[in-house]
């Protein structure tokens, strides 16, 4: 059995609920199991928001919080100090360079791949200059293979509500962004390829 963590870490207003909601329900479309657990502090924005997402290909061990994590997604570097000491040896940090200033400096970051990008950027310039998230998950499926483009593309057409509709061609765009600019030569884990189980 093969358990796969992600943690998505960043401050309110950034989509980090969303990102991983998608990611979850891309996940289950592809008929893996799916654990999905966000939490959040009392703000709209600015406050501290991380989700903690368990796919496995059977059903899943692993508590609703993680010790241990296979993958982050770092949107900011704010509330980035309770997560980093969960990484494993050889996994994968995905860092927003746009609003994460600080180094990666946990006792296994030499054996990490840390990936950083503009995704603030990519998302402008993508037309969804508030899509930094959906950025980071269409580089995150390149990179790990953990779920399809194609699939996350259908989680987030469901995750959307309907008073938000008219982002969902915005947000598409920003995955194809993200996943057109993960760099192919890091060597990132890859699920479902013998990865950490």
């Amino acid at each position: 059995m093969a358990e796969y963590e992600l943690l998505c870490t960043g401050i309110g207003g950034q989509g980090v609920q969303l990102a991983a909601q998608v990611v979850a329900r891309a996940a289950t479309r592809e008929g893996r199991e799916v654990m999905f657990f966000g939490i959040y502090g009392g703000m709209m924005r600015g406050g501290n928001t991380d989700s903690t997402v368990v796919v496995a290909d059977s059903p899943i061990t692993a508590p609703p919080v993680v010790a241990r994590t296979w993958s982050a997604i770092a949107m900011h570097d704010e509330f980035w100090s309770p997560i980093e000491p969960k990484l494993r040896p050889g996994g994968l940090v995905l860092v927003n360079d746009s609003t994460f200033t600080a180094s990666i400096a946990t006792a296994v970051a030499a054996s990490l791949t840390v990936v950083r990008l503009p995704a603030t950027e990519l998302a402008a310039e993508a037309g969804n200059p508030m899509g930094g998230t959906m950025v980071m998950i269409g580089a995150y499926s390149a990179l790990t293979g953990l779920v399809t483009l194609d699939a996350l593309v259908e989680g987030m057409r469901e995750a959307i509500p309907s008073y938000r509709r008219q982002h969902v061609e915005a947000n598409e765009r920003a995955l194809h962004a993200g996943f057109a600019a993960a760099p192919t030569d890091v060597g990132a884990p890859r699920a479902w390829e013998g990865a950490l189980a």
